[in-house]
């Protein structure tokens, strides 16, 4: 597994928002290339036993985007939790996190951000998967199909949105600090170690710190204390920030812990720290009302 650390890597983006073309209609299966080797001895698979578990699509302005959708199998609506993809797109491991979810109770959707960008799937270089999509996705893009979904979810008569968490890791944990100061109806927001500062650009205009006055919904940020491409004077900033702002969040440091600690399926997974940010997680959104 390459070492670069995909929050630390910086591309200028050659796409606009006019783009509109899917080029991605269905998920793939697995895992996605770039995330080899798979460390199947730590890998949590967690069954769609009594669960309405799948692909579904999501109608957007231009298309239908495909989404991975689980719940409990029953009549709901259930607390609703909008899970964002690493960098990798939605592959086994984002699936799976739905499928806790619904265990768990609640209606969990991944979309694939990345549809209209191309295949995250079928890149075994990191480096060219930031070049050649996640660079080229828009934050304006993102967060219109977030809310996309959760319409579609509210529509789908399962899902209570009035009780609406996001939770996010790696590109999706800075997504989830970005979505918390974008809709007002957010309960609240976990963040899995989500860059936090950035240069301004087209795309990417402003970064969770840029929009920390803004945030509309408490967001509990949990971080690496080893992460390489995420510093933890730029974690301190956004915990002084946040103060400032008064604002209701909190941000917890893993020491000695690196990138990606939650992903089991890769060599950066460490349980211990995997497992009390879950219970966090839970208890987050316990306290804000996404039960």
């Amino acid at each position: 597994m390459p070492t670069v650390d995909p929050d630390a890597i910086n591309f200028v983006p050659k796409s606009s928002f006019s783009r509109r073309e899917m080029l991605v209609t269905s998920l793939a299966a697995g895992f996605a290339l770039a995330v080899e080797p798979v460390m199947a001895d730590t890998q949590i698979k967690t069954s769609s036993d009594g669960l309405e578990a799948g692909e579904v699509k999501i109608p957007v302005k231009d298309g239908d985007m495909p989404a991975y959708r689980a719940m409990p199998n029953g009549k709901g609506p259930y607390p609703t939790v909008l899970v964002v993809q690493e960098i990798f797109g939605v592959h086994e491991h984002i699936r799976d996190v739905c499928r806790r979810f619904a265990k768990l109770g609640y209606f969990a959707i991944a979309p694939e951000l990345y549809a209209r960008q191309g295949d995250p799937s079928k890149v075994s270089d990191i480096t060219a998967l930031m070049k050649d999509i996640v660079s080229k996705v828009p934050d304006e893009q993102v967060m219109a199909d977030l809310d996309a979904c959760v319409a579609w979810a509210q529509g789908s008569g399962k899902a209570d949105t009035a009780r609406l968490g996001i939770t996010g890791f790696c590109w999706g944990g800075r997504i989830t600090w970005l979505y918390a100061a974008h809709n007002p109806k957010l309960k609240a927001g976990v963040a899995w170690y989500g860059r936090l500062l950035g240069e301004s650009k087209p795309l990417t205009p402003k970064h969770p710190l840029d929009l920390v006055a803004d945030l509309k919904a408490p967001v509990l940020g949990l971080y690496g204390g080893a992460d390489q491409g995420i510093p933890v004077e730029s974690v301190d900033k956004m915990r002084a920030a946040l103060k400032a702002a008064n604002k209701p969040g909190e941000i917890i440091v893993y020491p000695d812990t690196p990138h990606a600690f939650h992903a089991d399926y890769r060599p950066s997974y460490r349980k211990e720290a995997a497992d009390d940010g879950w219970k966090r997680l839970q208890a987050w959104f316990k306290q804000n009302g996404v039960v």
